[in-house]
């Protein structure tokens, strides 16, 4: 199985195919799941002793698990944060699998590593953080948020000595993604959430009083630029200038909403970024990259290195080289040159599509907004913030909120799950698919009548 035949051949052939088949698919349909029960039984017995063949296995997953997979790339594919990646990226994700590249090291992946190492240098000089911030891509928000906090414990601890305390804390806003709390968990941290002020941000002022109260048991602010319920971008710049007064590591999770930094249309709204000690964007979220692929940048890398880097007697050659490893900057040894289809996308196209991509994304948000507003029984739930918009349906409860969702998958209209404000049900729209028309927008709305 470890030698190219004609058998290989021909498969390779249809999965080249497939892969061009899919990216020039349009429209490209919504699909919807099946259960447990319902797959085992159109898909049947998969992994044998004498295994089913190339074409078999090809051909169920074509015809039976795709299309029981939502396509997150569907333009009417409105909840959570979905995903567009562009055409260049989804290709050049089959030519990083086949190049079979470590992206751990430097030594071992030089080549690739560079190029990852571009894509960063432009995130970094969008988001303003000084030259000398470094970093790497790992698999989502989750990790990023996870790795950059453990660095800044770390960092607390060590400048804290003996005098370090029992058990750190991490100061964050009520609105804050749930990844804080789980790295908190996961780090036996506790965190502290504090409240935010009437557009729903954490306050340079919040976080102050937070600190007065907690002292040396902070080891990080954990700040959001772009929630992902609602798309708001917290006070960077006060929180920023607390941080760097108090001498507290600044996080900012910008998985979603780091995004905005493409366009100056939205970039004014991040002042105060270039003071955070580490920061985080998903490009496989709005910035058009596949799954799974998220840059963490380190102000100081060092920092990095001291909480991650790993030492082993088979790892002693790489230390003895002298390189700086992508290994090292995360909770992660083996990688995946995850950034590449990023890097490719970006060369391909360049910046500037990037800008008005993200500007035909929040042009979908403004129309959106303004239909809305002209609607009697749906209204603004909170003021349209980047490319998230959320909304009400007027007389409905939570029933009435699940059942129409429901209904909309299944009949292929539309992808938009209800979702929680204040504890309240509401509907929240995020676009990042620049094929997404306003005729799809209308008939969302219009079927809510």
């Amino acid at each position: 199985m470890h030698y190219f035949d004609e058998n290989t051949d021909a498969l390779a052939e249809r999965v080249l195919e497939y892969a061009k088949a899919r990216t020039r698919l349009d429209p490209i349909p919504l699909n919807f799941p099946k259960t447990e029960a319902e797959l085992r039984s159109l898909v049947g017995e998969t992994i044998t002793e004498a295994g089913i063949g190339g074409e078999r296995a090809l051909d169920l997953f074509i015809d039976v698990l795709e299309p029981a997979s939502l396509s997150v790339d569907y333009t009417k594919y409105l909840s959570f944060v979905p995903a567009a990646p562009t055409e260049a990226a989804i290709l050049f994700d089959l030519v990083v699998g086949a190049a079979s590249i470590y992206g751990g090291s430097w030594l071992e992946g030089a080549g690739a590593v560079h190029a990852e190492n571009e894509a960063l240098e432009w995130i970094r000089s969008i988001a303003g953080m000084p030259e000398g911030t470094e970093g790497v891509f790992v698999s989502g928000g989750t990790i990023g948020n996870l790795s950059a906090l453990h660095a800044a414990r770390r960092d607390a601890a060590d400048r804290l000595g003996d005098a370090r305390p029992a058990r750190f804390a991490i100061v964050a806003s009520k609105q804050s993604h749930s990844s804080i709390k789980s790295a908190a968990e996961v780090m036996d941290c506790d965190v502290v959430l504090v409240d935010t002020d009437e557009n729903r941000r954490m306050t340079g002022a919040a976080v102050a009083a937070a600190l007065d109260e907690y002292g040396d048991r902070i080891c990080a602010v954990a700040a959001t630029s772009g929630t992902t319920n609602l798309g708001v971008i917290d006070d960077l710049r006060g929180i920023g200038e607390v941080c760097r007064e108090r001498g507290v590591w600044l996080h900012v999770d910008g998985a979603y909403g780091g995004a905005g930094l493409a366009t100056e249309r939205t970039r004014h709204l991040f002042d105060g970024l270039e003071l955070a000690d580490s920061f985080i964007v998903d490009p496989h979220k709005w910035l058009f990259a596949p799954f799974d692929c998220c840059a963490l940048l380190y102000r100081d890398p060092q920092k990095a290195v001291n909480a991650h880097a790993q030492h082993a007697g088979y790892l002693a050659f790489l230390d003895a080289h002298g390189d700086r490893n992508p290994s090292d900057y995360a909770i992660h040894l083996t990688r995946r040159v995850r950034g590449l289809p990023f890097w490719f996308s970006l060369a391909t196209y360049g910046t500037k599509a990037y800008a008005d991509a993200v500007d035909a994304t929040l042009d979908l948000a403004d129309a959106a907004a303004d239909m809305i507003r002209d609607l009697d029984y749906v209204e603004l739930a909170h003021p349209p913030s980047l490319s998230v918009v959320a909304f009400t349906r007027t007389g409905w409860g939570p029933a009435e909120y699940q059942d129409w969702s429901e209904k909309a998958m299944n009949e292929g209209l539309a992808f938009v799950t209800p979702s929680r404000l204040a504890g309240e049900p509401i509907y929240r729209f995020c676009f990042v698919n620049p094929r997404t028309t306003t005729d799809e927008i209308a008939e969302i709305l219009a079927a809510m009548a």
